[in-house]
């Protein structure tokens, strides 16, 4: 099962005198990314670098923002991949110490910086979410809100008309029981739409 962080994460390193500010945060897409990457940029105006990778699906990045190709994005890149995350954005902002540290040397700084935030960092697990839409019984509204209650069901939407209208949200590996559970109880009696699942961490 796929992993990504609860919280952002910082890191610290000083090698041959340039300074590397690390942080591995969660994040969704490359349009949040970029955000991120231009408000360290406003922070840091005195950095050489900010170099970047990020792990989210389709929208997966790595920048090495002026270093040697291959020596920053792409190695903070990997290093989400072993830790198996997604949904994770790492960036590194390199203050230059005047010592170059040639290509080994920075594949290392950018992977420790990564690794080292990565070491404080609580993993969560991604819970996929459907989203199910059912129509009832009055008399059926009870024993359904209980069993919305026990599958940890969120974000309950409710209209009464000609019968009651549910919309709720719970984890994809969860709602086949749920469905069958309340089709038998209900005996025929709940009707149900599917919409389009998504995923929340």
């Amino acid at each position: 099962m796929p992993l990504t962080l609860a919280a952002p994460v910082h890191s610290e390193l000083i090698i041959k005198k340039s300074r590397f500010i690390g942080c591995v945060q969660p994040m969704a897409d490359r349009a949040g990314a970029q955000k991120v990457v231009a408000a360290l940029w406003a922070q840091h105006p005195g950095a050489r670098h900010v170099c970047w990778a990020l792990l989210a699906g389709g929208q997966s990045a790595a920048v090495d923002d002026g270093e040697p190709s291959g020596t920053a994005g792409r190695p903070m890149l990997d290093v989400l991949r072993h830790q198996d995350l997604e949904g994770v954005l790492a960036t590194v902002v390199r203050y230059f110490g005047g010592v170059k540290l040639g290509a080994g040397g920075l594949v290392r700084a950018y992977t420790d910086a990564v690794a080292q935030a990565l070491l404080g960092a609580t993993k969560v697990p991604i819970v996929r979410l459907t989203t199910l839409h059912c129509a009832i019984p009055y008399a059926l509204e009870g024993l359904l809100r209980r069993e919305l209650d026990a599958a940890g069901a969120q974000g309950l939407e409710v209209a009464h008309g000609a019968e009651v209208e549910l919309c709720f949200s719970l984890a994809e590996d969860a709602a086949a029981a749920l469905v069958a559970r309340l089709n038998e109880a209900g005996q025929g009696r709940v009707r149900w739409r599917a919409d389009v699942g998504h995923s929340l961490p």
